[in-house]
């Protein structure tokens, strides 16, 4: 008997979510030195965690055999001081993917649907699915989301709608007053999740206080990370921020200690050093600069990115991708958001980005 077969056949049907590689991997299938391996796959810091958060966590190391405070008191109080939310209006999660899946496991069954966007974030489909929910992609405008066309994807069974503002991989990003256009016209029968990872890369003038509307629409889920500009993507740490009615539907379904101890000191000290995010910032905003340069003196199209990473037109990407591996560059194929002849490239150090550029025009 295949034990499979007990599986749900849409688990069974699931592909599950490719990782960037790691720069380990790659050492070992092409014999190249750590040391010498750049990395611009996985949007992270490249600037590494804050230096208040590193030595957060050495004071809390010592004390890694206690189970961590499953209700995150000291963290959640922090979050709602900074965002002016309550303290029952944050869920805290292993990873803002974390947060994902408690909202679908929340909300979704085998009798509903999910809206998410052509060339949004591969894990919407793929937690809608684990419930057995119907996924609907609703069409991409420019690779950016169409307000339009999500509203009318909205089926009667439909209980969620995803939104990610800045979208990964495009780095596209919905204006403050399209968005709120947008969550103004959702069914008060939907809940809309609206992802903000890269939320903190934008300038000032096109950050929206989501965390406002939070209080005036009783079915916006806003969720983030301290993945990407707090350098935190290997303690896996996210928050939702919703109303209270619906952050206790989604604690319902979390893990007790979901969120670990290093990771809950780590954050709360890394909120408070406001010049280390500035200089993260700014260095992605001079790579930004650095790296659409020299696409352009490539003749090479991209998409204009909000986030800290940016989607370069290459034609044969897979080639690419693996001709930029042999030269000890990792970057992110697309293919499987359906864009294939596109890679998606982080933001580095500028010695990071130029190494990778020079591959890139090598291999070209």
């Amino acid at each position: 008997m295949d034990l499979c077969e007990l599986s749900p056949s849409y688990v069974r049907a699931i592909a599950p979510y490719p990782p960037g590689k790691p720069i380990s991997e790659l050492a070992r299938e092409m014999g190249l030195d750590e040391a010498d391996i750049v990395k611009l796959a996985s949007n992270e810091n490249p600037l590494g965690a804050s230096p208040r958060a590193l030595a957060a966590i050495e004071n809390v190391f010592l004390e890694i055999a206690r189970y961590p405070d499953g209700n995150g008191y000291a963290l959640k109080s922090a979050l709602a001081s900074r965002y002016g939310l309550e303290f029952n209006q944050i869920v805290l999660g292993n990873g803002s993917n974390d947060v994902l899946e408690l909202v679908a496991r929340a909300f979704l069954d085998a009798s509903s649907s999910a809206v998410f966007a052509q060339h949004a974030f591969a894990v919407y489909p793929l937690v809608t699915q684990a419930t057995g929910a119907r996924g609907i992609e609703a069409p991409a405008k420019d690779f950016g989301h169409d307000p339009k066309a999500l509203l009318e994807a909205i089926d009667d069974d439909t209980k969620l709608l995803f939104v990610a503002n800045p979208n990964n991989p495009t780095g596209t990003l919905l204006k403050p007053d399209e968005l709120l256009a947008l969550i103004e016209r959702v069914p008060e029968n939907v809940v809309m999740v609206l992802d903000e990872a890269y939320t903190e890369f934008l300038p000032e003038e096109l950050r929206c206080d989501s965390f406002a509307w939070v209080k005036r629409f009783p079915n916006l889920i806003v969720t983030r990370t301290f993945s990407k500009a707090y350098g935190l993507a290997g303690l896996r740490l996210g928050f939702a921020a919703a109303s209270p009615q619906v952050a206790d539907m989604l604690n319902r379904v979390r893990q007790p200690f979901n969120v670990n101890s290093l990771a809950q000191a780590a954050a709360i000290a890394a909120l408070e050093d406001e010049a280390f995010l500035a200089e993260c910032l700014e260095i992605n905003r001079k790579g930004m600069e650095q790296l659409t340069a020299g696409f352009t003196r490539l003749g090479l199209k991209y998409i204009p990115s909000y986030g800290n990473f940016v989607a370069v037109h290459i034609g044969n990407a897979t080639a690419m991708y693996h001709s930029l591996l042999k030269k000890g560059v990792i970057v992110r194929p697309v293919g499987n958001y359906g864009m294939p002849e596109y890679l998606r490239v982080s933001i580095g150090m500028e010695e990071e980005n130029r190494i990778f550029l020079k591959a890139l025009e090598e291999s070209l």
